[in-house]
């Protein structure tokens, strides 16, 4: 049970997606394990005795090293989620299977739309141009119809590892309010001056 439960997380992460690219030595040991454990699920399904299924000496020695073998992906797995938060902290707060499920499409910038609001406070996704769609012009914020949209002062790159053009993205968003900041506070001060109010 413990084999199959860990397959079952597992696989999704492995077989396939950005995540399996970025850990080829454990996707690699995955599909192995993958390998053997179809064997076994189809020896069983043809095996109509559980007894004499469970007594067969394979399985008795293969389900241990199947196990091991997972829990050797499993650490690796959680050394590259670690990695990933380091390197952009706001993951920190996204639980790990939604941060697997970002990590794992990271190349596509549009399916980010769907998890910005469980990264940023208040922003329920990004604009981004339509003919390249690696390139982010506007944020949208949350609240419905009638929410702030807010273009950036540049555009973002949206290319390369997922947490990198994140890390942009918070960057520009930051220099983008200051901006909006500064030309509110100037023209407040110029209001304030002016004579004729």
């Amino acid at each position: 049970v413990k084999v199959q439960t860990m397959w079952c997380a597992l696989e999704s992460v492995f077989t396939g997606g950005d995540i399996a690219k970025q850990l080829p030595k454990e996707a690699k040991k995955f599909a192995k394990v993958d390998k053997d454990w179809a064997k076994i699920m189809i020896k069983a399904s043809q095996c109509r005795n559980i007894v004499e299924c469970c007594a067969d000496e394979l399985l008795q020695n293969t389900i241990p090293t199947m196990y091991a073998e997972l829990e050797k992906c499993q650490k690796s797995l959680e050394g590259y989620l670690e990695q990933k938060q380091k390197a952009f902290p706001r993951f920190y707060f996204v639980s790990n299977a939604k941060l697997l499920t970002i990590l794992s499409q990271g190349s596509d910038p549009l399916a980010m739309n769907a998890y910005y609001e469980n990264v940023f406070d208040a922003i329920q996704y990004v604009e981004h141009d339509k003919k390249d769609k690696t390139i982010i012009h506007k944020i949208h914020g949350d609240g419905g119809d009638g929410h702030e949209v807010i273009p950036f002062i540049k555009p973002v790159k949206a290319v390369g590892n997922i947490e990198d053009w994140l890390t942009t993205i918070l960057n520009t968003m930051r220099l983008t309010l200051k901006y909006h900041a500064r030309s509110c506070a100037a023209g407040v001060f110029e209001a304030r001056s002016d004579p004729s109010n």
